[in-house]
């Protein structure tokens, strides 16, 4: 069975557990608390130098970064495929991934807002300020890339679940806890609306991870009820 080191709240672990969940594939979780650093502990870098979440052991292979995680689990298992259509719609929706995962996520991840603090001397106000400019900025952008498209439906791209709803998801799913209001990105909301009512999707999401807390609803205070949206 395929292990996955994961931690219940990360946007990134959320993403493999989506598409681990869509192939339909066992898999172990392994909980790694980035809180409490877990992640840099001896005996995790040697698993994943880069000290991040996920990583995916498959016997003596172990890989981490969730979009090569994410490409791996697509060729364990051929159906559904997640970078679905012809070569045109396969690069669009690695394109949107790719916008998610490389120019919204690093600049906004546990990392980045502990170096903000620790070195730089931003307090919450000044955090909060820089997390909402690159995640409004970000998806403003694949608001309109999803737009010109054209191909929007259930899914980014029409009826067929691919890695841009992977990694879209995970990504609202992050901005709707800090608050972040998402009225300005009508077709990732219809996107949203959909994907939270798939079992694919609410096995995945942080709150049914058996390492959730029993009160993560009053965590997130009004913005908690992400499965009480898709019942």
């Amino acid at each position: 069975m395929l292990k996955l080191y994961s931690y219940f709240r990360s946007s990134t672990s959320y993403r493999a557990r989506i598409a681990l969940n869509l192939k339909g594939i066992e898999y172990e979780t392994v909980p790694v608390n980035l809180l409490k650093g877990e992640q840099r502990s001896e005996d995790y870098l040697k698993i994943n130098p880069m000290g991040g979440v996920p990583a995916l052991i498959d016997g003596d292979f172990v890989l981490s970064q969730s979009l090569a995680i994410i490409n791996y689990i697509d060729n364990l298992k051929s159906e559904p495929s997640l970078a679905p259509g012809d070569y045109k719609d396969q690069a669009f929706v690695r394109q949107i991934a790719l916008s998610i995962a490389e120019d919204i996520h690093p600049l906004i991840n546990l990392k980045t807002q502990k170096y903000l603090s620790d070195h730089l001397g931003a307090d919450e106000a000044a955090k909060k300020e820089w997390y909402i400019h690159w995640t409004t900025t970000g998806m403003a952008a694949v608001e309109k890339m999803i737009a010109g498209y054209g191909k929007a439906g259930n899914f980014v791209l029409g009826d067929k679940v691919s890695v841009a709803d992977i990694c879209l998801i995970p990504n609202m799913y992050s901005m709707r806890r800090f608050g972040v209001s998402l009225d300005a990105y009508p077709l990732c909301c219809a996107i949203e609306r959909h994907c939270i009512t798939l079992p694919e999707f609410i096995k995945a999401a942080p709150e049914t991870q058996a390492e959730a807390p029993a009160d993560l609803e009053q965590i997130h205070g009004p913005n908690a009820p992400f499965l009480k949206q898709a019942a």
